[in-house]
């Protein structure tokens, strides 16, 4: 029996390297040798600041203390992302985590469609308990509330990403992890089967390895530069392809939600922090100039900005194949999906999480590939269809915004949008990330109308189905 340690190198740090060589670190003890690479020459993206309450899985499996991780990332609580200017100029809405009203036969935005229709029904995030409590500064944290009727109220966070790859660096070498500092100038492949046999630093150390986890970034140095694995270009329905990202100073108004607020040609982000507001632009460049979105990101302000907007320029889609040979493509590396509704890191985590359940030994499996790549692209594709969504469903009258309106749509998206159209039917397919409860606040809030609902709500008194409604919004 073949006792030598599975070496696991990781090429690059970071939010996605350190996220990696933690969850690694803590759920292999024995067997497996991690080794991280990277250069402090080279400098972080560092944007992914806002999470979804997935987030907090993944520290609960590491054992972390969430006390202890917000006091280390500055961090501050969210309930939701709220959109404003999307459907239209000043309008809002807010796709706030958690359930919206209740089902009672049927999803509940049958009920509300039905009523809304007679004129009794409120704004669809007055029956959000998430929204509701976003709005007015307030949360429920620790054990569950006592009113059986109330649902719960999930949460994620807003954090420092730098602070947070700190933190990850100092749990993951605190379990074996092993640091080492240099540049990636040379990779060899074995000329047998193709796999990547070593990668040389620019101080000459060769480090060899059985499986690559590539956390290298936009440039994906052995997922493509190495392997030539190719790319899938979506830029035709998602066209922003620049950003702009700049801290300020932290401000009175401490919302416990994300805002993403539209503007001629894109939107910009707002993520409050404990220690400062994490602001970005992100734009498509055939309908503004560069200097015009900087201009416009420092114009649309809270507060004092403390550097000068750092550009980032991207595609938005993912690689052909997030496991190809023995690398595996995590984070930016494996593709982006720009931070509309903050998935950055969810990707990074899913990724961990395929890792895990399809962890190779000394001898890798095709099937086990295949199906990794099976995966990640169907977790891909269908957070792009909810992306798209947003753009398409604007009620905006610039350029870019009537351009986002006429693009042809996937085949996927497509038939979701007909199917809510038709009589406001959702359904979540396999184990895609946004529920039935997401599609809806976004296609509702946007304008999107159903033509009818599902028959069973047609089923209630009038008065008992105004009654129900004022019940929900009662209790919150």
């Amino acid at each position: 029996m073949d006792e030598a340690p599975i070496d696991i190198v990781i090429a690059g740090g970071g939010t996605a390297g350190w996220m990696v060589a933690a969850a690694l670190s803590h759920l292999l003890e024995t067997g497996y040798r991690i080794r991280l690479i990277e250069s402090a020459e080279i400098g972080t993206i560092g944007v992914g600041e806002a999470t979804i309450p997935q987030i907090r899985t993944y520290n609960a499996t590491l054992g972390i203390n969430e006390d202890s991780f917000v006091r280390a990332t500055q961090a501050s609580f969210k309930l939701g992302i709220e959109f404003v200017g999307w459907a239209a100029p000043g309008h809002r809405y807010m796709h706030a985590f958690g359930d919206v009203g209740r089902d009672s036969g049927v999803a509940f935005q049958h009920y509300w469609l039905r009523a809304n229709a007679l004129g009794l029904a409120q704004p669809l995030g007055a029956y959000a308990l998430n929204e509701v409590a976003a709005r007015a500064g307030r949360m429920h944290r620790g054990a569950p509330l006592t009113a059986s009727t109330v649902p719960v109220m999930p949460y994620a966070f807003h954090f420092d990403a730098l602070l947070y790859a700190a933190f990850l660096r100092r749990f993951s070498e605190a379990r074996g992890t092993e640091r080492i500092e240099g540049r990636i100038v040379d990779v060899t492949r074995d000329g047998a089967s193709g796999d990547i046999a070593s990668v040389t630093l620019a101080s000459g150390q060769v480090i060899a390895g059985d499986l690559f986890i590539d956390c290298s970034g936009f440039r994906g140095l052995l997922i493509e530069e190495a392997l030539g694995t190719g790319y899938d270009d979506w830029s035709r329905w998602l066209p922003c392809d620049r950003a702009l990202a700049v801290p300020s100073e932290r401000v009175a108004d401490f919302t416990p939600y994300t805002r993403a607020t539209a503007h001629a040609a894109g939107w910009q982000w707002r993520i409050p922090l404990q220690h400062r507001t994490g602001n970005g632009r992100v734009y498509c460049s055939a309908f503004t100039r560069d200097d015009d979105a900087a201009d416009g990101l420092l114009a649309n302000l809270d507060s004092r900005a403390l550097a000068d907007p750092r550009p980032l320029r991207f595609t938005t889609g993912k690689r052909k194949k997030a496991w190809n040979h023995n690398v595996i493509a995590v984070g930016l590396a494996g593709g982006f999906m720009e931070p509309l509704e903050s998935t950055s890191i969810h990707l990074i985590q899913s990724a961990i999480a395929r890792i895990v359940a399809l962890l190779p030994g000394k001898v890798q499996s095709g099937a086990d590939r295949a199906e990794f790549n099976r995966q990640t692209d169907f977790e891909f594709e269908r957070i792009r269809d909810f992306l798209i969504l947003h753009y398409w469903a604007n009620g905006r009258d610039e350029p870019f915004w009537r351009a986002c309106r006429a693009m042809a749509l996937p085949d996927t998206l497509a038939a979701k949008i007909d199917l809510f159209k038709a009589n406001g039917r959702i359904f979540r397919e396999h184990e895609e990330l946004f529920t039935e409860v997401a599609w809806a606040q976004v296609l509702i809030g946007q304008g999107v109308q159903a033509q009818g609902w599902h028959p069973i709500a047609n089923q209630v008194e009038v008065t008992d189905l105004k009654d129900y409604l004022e019940t929900i919004t009662a209790l919150y």
